[in-house]
């Protein structure tokens, strides 16, 4: 018999797997990998993403980890910067990898480059990154001596790292430690001994997809394929890959609606209680990025604007019971909460303790602010 829940026992249930409620004891690199990964363009965010999910936490642990080879950063999820675990980065890498974006001709129109072009950047980038960590124009300069490769290098020069993503989807780099304010890249077999390397995607999406589940479930193959690549992945591929789960995920109910959990998640989840816990969580956290801030559970429509924002920027977000209640910026000493008055009368209490607890995180005794928004 198929399982029958409600969104509100979900996503308190949801909340629990990713450290929210209660906060978690987790290390970084395993609350990193309880979340599938952190989005980390804004490295400040991406910190305080694990921070708030730490019972006791301190500054720098993030970069702390990146140095012991704890955790890697590369271009993953929908093409976004990401911290990963070295063990797990591989699973995730594979099912971007298998999109072959740069085997599109749109892609070899734009860049001039094709797959006989990848293929020769990827020998000519490990060649270059062996034993040492190279900015951005040092890689470039490297790689442009090969024959054949000396028209990309302008575009190799670009921020976006556009041409370089097909290498870190198929593990041959990922960035190193900053010098000033330029990056580096590294090979992820160097720069951590745990690296697990990049399995065939056949092997690796069950690893994926089940660990999606086990902290966005209940979810369908549409939030996958969001969360993964956006389009990037063949629809046919992602369900053969969520055909091949077998008995290890099941079906649920979750208001009328079918989607996917563990099998092993099943009583966990048919136990859970609605809950009113409240959290304040950075930009670009993966509570709305997991499921995509499209995903009305968790963004009302009406309100996507004020978390989606202009050039790619997702607000930190004040979330009550798993749904977003308002958005926050910090101004000085001043927290100031903009909420939704459709979330009902705010819980000052919840969110002065809240706010408390984010002093604590940023090192600094924080007022609070409310407006309506």
């Amino acid at each position: 018999m198929t399982l029958k829940v409600g969104w509100h026992e979900a996503l308190a249930w949801r909340m629990e797997r990713q450290l929210l409620n209660p906060v978690g004891n987790l290390s970084v690199a395993d609350t990193v990998r309880r979340l599938c990964g952190v989005q980390s363009q804004v490295a400040s965010s991406a910190e305080m993403a694990v921070r708030v999910r730490r019972r006791s936490s301190q500054a720098g642990e993030v970069a702390g980890a990146l140095a012991a080879g704890d955790l890697l950063k590369t271009w993953a999820m929908r093409g976004t910067l990401h911290l990963l675990t070295p063990e797990d980065a591989g699973i995730y890498l594979s099912l971007l990898a298998a999109g072959r974006s740069w085997e599109a001709p749109s892609w070899q129109k734009w860049f001039g480059v094709g797959p006989r072009e990848i293929q020769a950047l990827r020998i000519a980038a490990r060649e270059a990154l062996d034993g040492r960590a190279l900015t951005r124009d040092e890689l470039a300069v490297a790689v442009t001596k090969t024959p054949g490769l000396a028209h990309i290098g302008q575009e190799l020069g670009s921020s976006w790292g556009t041409l370089l993503k097909p290498l870190a989807w198929q593990g041959d780099l990922a960035l190193g430690p900053s010098q000033g304010n330029r990056v580096t890249f590294v090979r992820p077999d160097q720069a951590s001994a745990r690296w697990a390397g990049v399995p065939e995607p056949g092997d690796a999406a069950p690893a994926a997809i089940l660990a999606y589940l086990s902290a966005y479930g209940p979810a369908t193959v549409e939030g996958f394929s969001n969360f993964i690549s956006r389009g990037r992945v063949s629809k046919r591929s992602l369900r053969t890959w969520f055909a091949a789960l077998g008995d290890r995920a099941a079906e649920v109910e979750v208001d009328g609606e079918l989607s996917y959990v563990r099998t092993e998640d099943l009583d966990a989840l048919a136990a859970a209680k609605p809950t009113k816990a409240l959290r304040l969580l950075p930009g670009f956290d993966q509570w709305v990025l997991g499921p995509g801030t499209d995903d009305p559970r968790i963004v009302a429509p009406s309100r996507r604007a004020a978390v989606s924002r202009q050039a790619g920027w997702i607000s930190p977000v004040v979330v009550l019971g798993g749904v977003v209640a308002g958005t926050w910026e910090r101004h000085g000493s001043t927290l100031r909460i903009s909420w939704f008055a459709e979330a009902g009368k705010p819980p000052k209490r919840a969110l002065g303790d809240e706010v408390a607890r984010l002093g604590l995180v940023v090192g600094s005794e924080l007022a609070t602010e409310i407006v309506a928004a």
